[in-house]
């Protein structure tokens, strides 16, 4: 489990969904307040949710095809994050200048492209797994 390169991405998503909402700000108001994901209820489920199943993948290292769809799964969850946050930075009711966006609002996209990484590698080990059972 731990030898697999998509193991080391799944560990960086759930760090990334699961610590990381918290320490940064996903964007700030018009006043100055910073907004983090424990502020927003919705937001820090989701980024829990996505963190849980990076763990629940990684443990699923004997069952790829689990994997893998557990995968495409949470991509599709920071996909929906994401296009909240878009939807949050571009309609924000009431203000009249511009508010400044945090980095975490980029966390979905870095989730998505380690996501990603990882179902490359599990495609491979599967398809590795595959030519082996040919030979015999």
């Amino acid at each position: 489990m731990i030898q697999r390169i998509q193991t080391l991405y799944l560990l960086a998503v759930a760090i990334l969904a699961g610590i990381l909402p918290f320490w940064v700000n996903l964007w700030s108001d018009s006043r100055g307040n910073e907004v983090y994901a424990q502020q927003e209820t919705m937001v820090s489920l989701l980024f829990y949710a996505g963190a849980v199943m990076a763990v629940v993948s990684l443990f699923l290292y004997r069952k790829r095809k689990n994997q893998f769809v557990l995968n495409r799964l949470n991509i599709l969850l920071n996909l929906f994050l994401l296009g909240f946050f878009v939807y949050r930075s571009l309609n924000l009711s009431g203000e009249t200048s511009v508010s400044e966006k945090g980095i975490g609002m980029l966390i979905p996209v870095f989730s998505i492209v380690f996501l990603a990484l990882a179902n490359r590698a599990i495609k491979k080990d599967e398809d590795l797994v595959k030519s082996v059972d040919r030979l015999r």
